[in-house]
């Protein structure tokens, strides 16, 4: 189990036990930008995974959900 400040311990395959996390939901407002900047950073660093990150802004961009500023 994964733990997450605001929601607790969270079952995340890979993640391991007590290792601390930070959730990113789409309904938050700021999601996606963050998510625009990790890439930028992470594309700075060299690292694969900015690759597969569009793919992530755009199933945040497209929920239909209602949207909020983070609480």
């Amino acid at each position: 189990m994964a733990v997450s400040t605001k929601y607790g311990k969270v079952k995340i395959a890979n993640v391991g036990e007590e290792e601390p996390v930070f959730i990113l939901r789409a309904q938050d407002k700021l999601a996606a930008p963050t998510i625009e900047i990790y890439r930028t950073l992470a594309e700075t660093h060299g690292s694969k995974l900015a690759g597969s990150l569009g793919r992530e802004i755009e199933n945040f961009r497209k929920w239909q959900g209602k949207r909020k500023l983070p609480d």
